[in-house]
């Protein structure tokens, strides 16, 4: 199949160049089997796309399955499409494993990696994330394991996962020092209701030392597709523990600005959401799941919705905190 022309950002300094909206693999043995996983990451790569991104602990949190399944998915689709040279496979260590198999130490990165590429039946990983910061493993040793894993050829950057500002700016600092590779990415949640977490410090940090940005929960567990609006919604739905902190007063403000502005530009409340990222300057790419082509295809086409000034402050205004939500947040 002919691949579509869509345009990539770079990612950091890392020399990675990607799509903006990258798949999301967490959905990969959990609710998406086999052969759906393989035409949905098809569909992906050949409607001119190229990041999936995963992590060694996915889909652990189901009963039975022990984490690496999507790793698992990922590479046996990367074996029978013969696609590797078409994409860039981001993955993550550093959540507990079990086992007590968890953290940022030199032995634990080093073993975690050589373990997910043999999931991901590949050579190299693009992008290798450290998905939460460790407190017990100094930076310094982290990223020395990093330098090993590029120096090895089997990682080509580095990236991180729900740090604070004040530990991102110690590994920059690091990096720069004892001349190290530096996190080129950041993985934050950041959507239109969770705001707080990445706005302001984080976000100038990104922005002044030209660090990419692919944020997680892009559309708050499918809560801000629209489809859940009352609790009557959220039954017997595997998202559904998720998305109930978001049914309140300031959850609804945010789906009527989404009604309002998805009219005027004839999409869905998704892509309207996903669009909003995308008109932030210090956002790379997104990062959203699909269950089916159908949901893949509304997705992808978030990307061609180029939001105007009034459209994106309409949507700033009705997600923005009150005082009171503010201190919740």
């Amino acid at each position: 199949m002919q691949t579509n022309q869509v345009e990539k950002r770079k990612l950091g300094n890392s020399g990675l160049e990607i799509a903006p909206l990258v798949f999301g693999g967490n959905v990969l043995g959990w609710t998406v089997k086999d052969d759906v996983g393989s035409q949905l990451l098809d569909h992906f790569v050949d409607g001119g796309f190229n990041m999936i991104d995963t992590a060694d602990v996915y889909s652990n949190w189901i009963p039975g399955n022990r984490g690496g399944e999507s790793e698992t998915m990922i590479g046996k689709w990367l074996k029978q499409s013969g696609k590797r040279d078409r994409v860039l496979i981001a993955t993550k260590s550093g959540l507990d494993k079990g086992n007590g198999r968890k953290g940022l130490s030199r032995k634990h990165i080093l073993r975690s990696a050589d373990e997910s590429l043999a999931r991901l039946q590949t050579d190299y990983i693009d992008l290798y994330q450290s998905h939460t910061e460790d407190k017990e493993t100094p930076l310094e040793e982290t990223l020395e394991a990093y330098a090993e894993l590029i120096k090895l050829g089997k990682v080509r950057a580095i990236g991180a996962s729900n740090f604070q500002p004040a530990t991102l700016l110690s590994a920059l600092k690091i990096s720069r020092e004892k001349n190290l590779p530096r996190y080129e990415s950041l993985q934050p949640e950041y959507n239109l209701y969770e705001r707080a977490k990445f706005e302001g410090e984080l976000e100038n940090m990104c922005r002044e030392n030209q660090i990419g940005v692919i944020p997680y929960f892009s559309l708050a567990s499918g809560f801000l597709t629209g489809k859940y609006r009352s609790e009557k919604d959220l039954e017997n739905r595997s998202r559904g523990s998720r998305v109930q902190k978001y049914l309140n007063s300031r959850g609804l403000r945010i789906l009527a600005a989404l009604d309002e502005v998805s009219k005027q530009y004839s999409a869905t409340p998704a892509q309207i959401s996903l669009a909003w990222l995308l008109a932030k300057s210090t956002i790379t790419a997104p990062i959203a799941s699909a269950t089916s082509v159908k949901q893949l295809d509304e997705l992808l086409g978030a990307t061609r919705v180029k939001l105007d000034v009034s459209a994106v402050q309409k949507l700033d205004q009705a997600s923005a905190y009150s005082q009171e939500e503010r201190n919740v947040a």
